[in-house]
């Protein structure tokens, strides 16, 4: 085993876990990675519920209750959901103290059929604040055009937000903008800035995977030189992008209101080809005020062999606009690519909190107390 998860941690990298489950929490092993392998945050999405859920450890119980009650598959999934999250969130409690609030944090998703609907979206915001009733919640909104809104309005209330599924260097510029309209929205409402906190969920590896298909389909030596780079190239821009709207006169006059910055959050960081390294995105996206959340066996391999040399993203933004000039030259359109992995991704998350809601009313029904 090497230090690179302490050295990580120690350049300003906080790490978070992607991943919960019932299981990980009340068998000690979310504590065991606090303790000893620096994690300081947990993420979920609703494929993770849905995997965690659908293995069954540790919900008979409680389902088995929702059934007695006769409640609908909706509210069961949202207390079941809940529950891991407010445990999670007792679980990281010394964390958050400890960080003032920066990190200690547990995520959880809104429901992601409501990605394009503003209104719907910012009431379950609220709705699910109210339900975990946990200071170091982040509730989680889509990057979508209908998100914007709602992330401004969420963060005016005082919630916290991860903005997720940021795929381009334009959609994040809009997240920041919504992100500092929030905070402009909640100092007129007397509100206490020092008191909200948010992340920018920037995904990495889809891009890789998207870009490689697309210049794997085209088979020259040229595009072959090219795969494997958009994906670090895209997120070193977004941190460019952050240093530059955290560094504006705009961001100022919100700091001097004890303000935090919205971190950058590396998303989508387990590597997906075997061909590249498995600790690619965890080595190649270190610097300050950043976070990476990592599904286990990345956690585990950055852990083993990780190379964390200091800060790599400074002084490359010149390298990864060439990157990302050169996929434009082969004929792959970046915009094109960054609105389908948009697309898919809402579309993944809608698809397995359907499933998600299938098995949970299977097991509803098989739990159900015959009348009597």
């Amino acid at each position: 085993m090497t230090d690179a998860l302490k050295r990580l941690s120690e350049e300003g990298v906080a790490i978070w876990l992607d991943d919960l489950s019932r299981k990980r929490i009340t068998s000690g092993n979310l504590a065991e990675l606090i303790d000893q392998q620096h994690v300081v945050g947990v993420t979920t999405n609703p494929s993770i519920f849905q995997k965690a859920i659908s293995g069954g450890d540790g919900y008979e119980q409680q389902l088995t209750d929702l059934a007695a009650r006769k409640v609908t598959v909706e509210e069961a999934v949202r207390m079941i959901t809940t529950a891991d999250v407010r445990d999670a969130a007792d679980i990281l409690r010394p964390v958050f103290d400890a960080t003032q609030g920066q990190d200690g944090r547990v995520s959880i998703e809104v429901d992601p059929r409501l990605a394009h609907n503003t209104k719907a979206t910012v009431a379950e915001a609220k709705q699910l604040a109210w339900l975990v009733d946990r200071p170091n919640t982040l509730i989680k909104i889509p990057a979508t055009k209908a998100g914007l809104p709602a992330i401004t309005e969420t963060i005016g209330r005082g919630i916290s937000v991860n903005v997720t599924l940021i795929f381009s260097l334009e959609r994040y510029r809009e997240v920041m903008d919504a992100y500092l309209a929030g905070l402009e929205k909640a100092k007129a409402a007397g509100i206490d800035l020092s008191t909200i906190h948010s992340v920018a969920s920037f995904f990495v590896s889809r891009v890789d995977t998207e870009i490689d298909k697309r210049i794997d389909a085209l088979g020259t030596d040229e595009a072959k030189a090219a795969r494997g780079k958009a994906g670090l190239a895209n997120a070193r821009l977004a941190y460019q992008a952050y240093e530059e709207v955290f560094s504006s006169d705009r961001w100022a006059a919100l700091d001097r209101a004890q303000a935090n910055k919205q971190r950058p959050l590396w998303a989508s960081t387990g590597v997906k080809d075997p061909a590249y390294k498995d600790t690619l995105y965890v080595d190649d996206l270190v610097a300050p005020n950043t976070v990476n959340t990592m599904p286990e066996a990345t956690l585990q391999a950055a852990e083993d062999h990780g190379q964390i040399t200091g800060n790599t993203i400074a002084g490359t933004y010149e390298q990864a606009r060439a990157e990302l000039d050169a996929v434009e030259k082969l004929g792959i359109a970046y915009n094109d690519v960054v609105q389908l992995l948009e697309d898919e991704g809402v579309e993944k998350f809608a698809s397995s909190w359907n499933d998600l809601l299938k098995s949970t009313e299977a097991e509803l029904k098989r739990l159900a107390p015959s009348e009597g």
